[in-house]
């Protein structure tokens, strides 16, 4: 074979072993099986691993994602409250640590837009200014490169590229669980994922996807303690505009911002003896929970009872106090449950499942007054045996007697261990003007 390269370059610097080849032959006996074969020189096994980076490098495309670092990340969030600032905070302490020294694997999950895509960018970012080679890719992009090397015009054969992929000095895989989930998918990203985990690689993921939802065998290996950092991001998407942006879309409670105990009428001059009392421990029951929200509290009574607004005054001194609270109108949010079907909806269905389900605190106002369809039933069913089986503090309001509502519901709200049920023995109010009047009226009619 011909020296190509001697010629332009001194004598030097060419290679002593291959003379500038870059191939060698082993000294070996003949028969033995490398005898009279060719195998890469040491130097050539450096330019053979500079392109391997080089391919890394343009894989991973984070030209357009090197403004996100940790300098430009805000680790407290806008307006969180303080438990979702707390975590949010926790997930990007863990991130910068994990850019110091990648070991293990960091998993980060978490709706869209709460930062994770941001932490894991800045994790590439900071150890690529630290000269060591990272692939950050998004799983769908991921697999478009590897079934692009089955075309007759890829300058990468699939085994090398697929190599490349699975032993990444530091592998950042982003949005897993959007891909196609073919059997091909499912099967190159656990051979993929199961080969690191066998030699202990690093690497991050980052999932809009509950565990329970993702692969079993590549979730096997997710939840290893010994290997993986599992943190789940609370916070809501960054890129909401507005001043409440902890607020869901699926609370009214900024609706109810003037329902708080400071304001609430106990009516002592209208109610007889009896109902002022009663009203009067549901308002220091409430103001009680909401220091201390534990188990489950139902409100009932007639419509205007003022267990609306006990219930809301709740929610924004919660709120009021840094903490999350959820507030929705039982048949409004069985309307944001079916929209999640559409087409155009941005939002899963899954997705809005799990943020009323797993809420700190939740609100449901007016149970009862949904149409009772077999749908309907099941989803809060759902919904109530699984904040049940987890001891997650809950406020039910309903107009209906407590033995008219579904069993299954049912059986949840009359556990005395969990549950409280206060019935609210007030009429409607209606406000003090119309009070005034109306007893004018029955004085006007008792003395003529």
């Amino acid at each position: 074979m011909p020296n190509t390269s001697s010629t332009d370059r001194p004598e030097s610097a060419v290679c002593p072993l291959c003379k500038g080849l870059g191939y060698v032959r082993e000294d070996v006996p003949v028969g033995h099986p490398h005898f009279g074969k060719l195998f890469p020189c040491r130097c050539k096994l450096a330019e053979i691993e500079q392109q391997r980076l080089e391919r890394l490098r343009l894989l991973s495309n984070l030209s357009h994602l090197t403004h996100m670092t940790f300098e430009s990340f805000l680790p407290e969030g806008y307006g969180l409250s303080g438990d979702k600032a707390a975590n949010l905070r926790l997930a990007f302490d863990l991130a910068r640590q994990y850019a110091e020294q990648p070991k293990g694997w960091l998993i980060l999950l978490g709706g869209y837009g709460c930062g994770k895509t941001h932490l894991a960018a800045a994790i590439a970012n900071r150890v690529i200014m630290r000269g060591l080679p990272v692939l950050f890719i998004a799983v769908p992009d991921l697999l478009d490169h590897l079934r692009a090397t089955f075309s007759p015009h890829s300058p990468v054969r699939y085994d090398e590229r697929f190599e490349e992929i699975r032993t990444a000095p530091l592998l950042i895989l982003d949005d897993l669980g959007t891909q196609s989930s073919t059997p091909w998918a499912q099967e190159k990203l656990f051979q993929i994922l199961n080969y690191r985990y066998n030699a202990r690689l690093p690497t991050v993921i980052t999932s809009n996807h509950r565990l329970e939802e993702i692969d079993l065998r590549i979730r096997s290996r997710m939840v290893d303690p010994d290997l993986s950092v599992i943190v789940t991001i609370l916070a809501p998407d960054f890129r909401r505009s507005g001043v409440d942006q902890d607020q869901s879309d699926l609370s009214s409670l900024t609706l109810m911002q003037d329902m708080t105990f400071a304001n609430f009428d106990l009516r002592e001059d209208e109610l007889p003896a009896e109902e002022r009392v009663n009203l009067k421990r549901a308002f220091d029951l409430c103001r009680k929970y909401a220091e201390h929200p534990e188990g489950w509290l139902v409100l009932t009574g007639e419509y205007g009872c003022g267990k609306t607004h006990l219930a809301a005054a709740i929610a924004n001194a919660r709120v009021a106090m840094g903490q999350s609270a959820l507030f929705v109108v039982v048949p409004d949010l069985l309307d944001h449950l079916r929209a999640t079907y559409s087409p155009t909806s941005q939002v899963r269905f899954d997705q809005r499942f799990e943020e009323v389900r797993t809420a700190p605190l939740l609100v449901l106002d007016d149970l009862g007054t949904e149409t009772a369809s077999p749908w309907a039933q099941e989803k809060l069913y759902q919904l109530f045996n699984y904040r049940y089986n987890a001891h997650l503090p809950t406020v039910i309001t309903t107009a209906h007697q407590i033995e008219d509502i579904d069993p299954r519901l049912r059986t949840r709200m009359l556990d005395t261990d969990r549950c409280t049920i206060y019935a609210i023995l007030a009429p409607s109010y209606r406000g003090r003007s119309q009070r005034r009047a109306g007893r004018r009226g029955r004085a006007r009619n008792q003395h003529p």
